[in-house]
């Protein structure tokens, strides 16, 4: 199965949106999220009955009560919550039940028709997967429409290949998972002709009947023809041929034979050695400093899983100066490496430094990624706030509009994200001027602004893995 284009499309085009079957929070965020708008509050309101399930405000809990309802029951009866495959599996047959297989006139498949490769399971998977589906067994009211083993089978097949990473509304997190079965049909392409991002839509007007849905939306990354094939990147392509192929394997249960897969293309980029005037390190050389940064990497995250962000520093700043010498600036561990220290020295607030690790990291994925991916467009956003921070306000302006350009056409201009850069760049743009006319007024000011307001700390830095890497989620 696969989509084809009925027409042409041109880069940014929506080609489709969708909204889910269900959807659920996380097991690990449910009490951080919005279980209605997936929003993430500092304070939520929890539900009187079950205690579980928790909102923003009474709005959102009229907006969620016709998923929650059988939900809350079960709960009540159960008398504990199930893990998240669970909840969606069973949020998935109550809506079902009540509203049919065919949920919408634009809805190209059914449930029962898409693939659940139960059949190619390893023993181990297929141990846990038996396990839920026996705790469902016991969590699904007896007062309920009653399914074969086959038929919840299925589902939980269905959602173990096929469910879809939810965001929080800004697009920065991974918080929850959902099933969009027309998105289940597009195939994948390690150098896609598509992207898909989740739009919130307007989830917070006071009367719940000027809420639009939560959606996602299939985007055009450049030029598609009639007739050509809709493709998606269901793994990061920073990733060499063979570990894509591996993951694709594992979590989908297909072999990859895309161009950039046989073909192995930009994999001797991402591991390779720097050239400077036309001489270049030997193999050993490079398999060494290849080797030493991969160490370092382990012990980096372990530093940051303890929050020790200057021995996080420190780890990364003696991996950066034994090994870039050698290493190209596509090589992947390296440019960690550079994404590591921009986060973490952004957070200490060491804005010089940062930025400067920052322009080193977005350089390197102009090589490597497609001109309109989204990680280069949130990478070149981080760049030029980094930037902006440091006072460096060309450069950051440049890079906030090249973030803008690449965000215009994967999110569009109604996506939180996309709003909040238009901001920074007129914002930039009306700096730069200033800073054009009189240089020396231009950082008097900013360094007055800076006295009386001063800039707050980033976000703590998070693991690789907490990003949005991949589209679809996987039982961990």
């Amino acid at each position: 199965m696969g989509l084809k284009a009925t027409k042409e499309f041109w880069a940014g085009d929506v080609i489709f949106s969708e909204a889910s079957i269900s959807a659920v929070v996380f097991d690990s965020l449910t009490e951080r999220i919005c279980h209605s708008c997936f929003r993430r509050q500092d304070k939520l309101q929890r539900c009187g009955q079950c205690k579980f399930a928790h909102y923003c405000d009474r709005t959102c809990q009229r907006a969620g009560w016709a998923e929650h309802k059988q939900e809350c029951s079960a709960i009540k009866a159960y008398g504990s919550v199930p893990n998240e495959n669970i909840r969606l599996v069973a949020r998935i047959m109550w809506r079902v039940d009540k509203d049919g297989s065919l949920l919408s006139d634009t809805q190209l498949t059914t449930l029962e028709e898409l693939e659940d490769h139960i059949a190619d399971m390893q023993e181990d998977e297929l141990k846990e997967f038996k396990v839920d589906i026996h705790n469902f067994l016991d969590y699904w009211p007896r007062t309920s429409k009653q399914h074969t083993i086959d038929d919840i089978s299925h589902v939980f097949g269905v959602i173990n290949c096929n469910g879809f990473t939810v965001s929080d509304q800004r697009g920065l997190q991974a918080v929850g998972v959902g099933l969009f079965p027309n998105l289940c049909l597009v195939n994948h392409d390690c150098w896609p002709n598509c992207t898909v991002i989740l739009n919130h839509g307007n989830q917070s007007a006071v009367n719940t009947l000027f809420h639009s849905q939560r959606r996602i939306e299939l985007r055009s990354l450049g030029k598609i023809a009639e007739g050509e094939e809709l493709t998606v990147s269901y793994v990061d392509y920073m990733n060499l041929s063979e570990e894509r192929q591996r993951l694709l394997k594992t979590q989908y249960f297909f072999d990859c034979t895309c161009e950039h897969c046989k073909n192995r293309i930009k994999d001797d980029i991402k591991l390779g050695g720097k050239v400077e005037d036309g001489v270049k390190p030997s193999e050993e050389q490079v398999k060494e400093a290849t080797d030493y940064c991969f160490q370092m990497l382990e012990k980096m995250d372990q530093a940051r899983l303890k929050g020790d962000y200057h021995e996080v520093v420190k780890i990364c700043r003696d991996a950066i100066e034994k090994t870039e010498p050698i290493l190209a600036d596509t090589h992947i561990y390296l440019l960690r490496m550079w994404s590591t220290m921009s986060e973490v020295q952004a957070y200490l607030q060491y804005f010089d430094e940062a930025a400067e690790y920052a322009r080193k990291m977005v350089d390197g994925y102009m090589k490597l990624y497609h001109s309109n991916n989204a990680a280069l467009g949130m990478a070149a956003m981080r760049a030029g706030v980094t930037h902006w921070q440091a006072g460096q306000i060309e450069v950051g302006h440049g890079m906030i509009c090249k973030a803008y350009a690449i965000l215009m056409v994967t999110h569009g201009p109604t996506h939180p994200i996309t709003k909040d850069l238009e901001a920074m760049r007129m914002q930039t743009e009306m700096e730069l001027r200033m800073f054009k006319q009189n240089e020396y007024v231009y950082h008097s000011m900013r360094e007055a602004a800076l006295k009386n307001k001063p800039m707050t700390m980033m976000h703590e830095p998070k693991s690789m893995e907490e990003g949005i890497k991949n589209l679809f989620h996987r039982r961990k």
